[in-house]
């Protein structure tokens, strides 16, 4: 299967997939990845390991729109199958959505339904919760509610602080997204 990943920072998440493919775990080709930002460590995991990548920034396009249209001009291009949303930290639309129609995954840093969005991890300890985690998850227009592929439980520490839960939810992240 042939996949997009879209990334907007230091890319361990796709690291983790470039991983999978290369020890064998997944039977996938990465296609295309598309930065929003240029400069982000997941360029150089890119260029490190001959992957096509482009920039293409929300800033160069006048609109919300004609800016997914790009993204999806690059990966239909590109012959991807399926798009991961590695560490992308924008909300996609119906306009890139209906180019993939549940083709488009997310790796969301809680158990979904549970604290959606931004700073999830910081939610869940001011929450007081015991248990959070990760869920891998089909993207639709309702933001970290997609239907669940797979989740993986982390158990909140008394000690804990949002780096080190951030950590240890990363880890199960790198695990069960590829």
């Amino acid at each position: 299967m042939n996949l997009g990943v879209l990334v907007s920072g230091r890319g361990s998440n796709l690291q983790a997939i470039i991983d999978a493919i290369e020890r064998g775990k997944l039977k996938s080709k990465i296609s295309l990845v598309i930065s929003d930002k240029e400069g982000v460590q997941a360029i150089d995991r890119c260029i490190r390991h001959h992957i096509p990548y482009k920039v293409i920034k929300r800033k160069d396009f006048q609109s919300k729109e004609a800016f997914e249209l790009a993204m999806v001009e690059a990966l239909k291009e590109a012959g991807v199958e399926l798009v991961v949303l590695a560490g992308f930290m924008r909300v996609l639309s119906a306009t890139f959505l209906s180019a993939f129609p549940m083709k488009v995954i997310n790796i969301h840093p809680s158990l979904i339904p549970a604290f959606q969005g931004l700073n999830a991890q910081k939610q869940a300890l001011d929450y007081g919760s015991k248990i959070t985690g990760c869920t891998v998850h089909f993207v639709t227009q309702e933001l970290d509610n997609g239907p669940v592929i797979v989740q993986a439980c982390v158990p909140v520490l008394p000690e804990d602080t949002e780096e080190s839960l951030s950590q240890r939810i990363l880890f199960h992240e790198h695990r069960i997204l590829p």
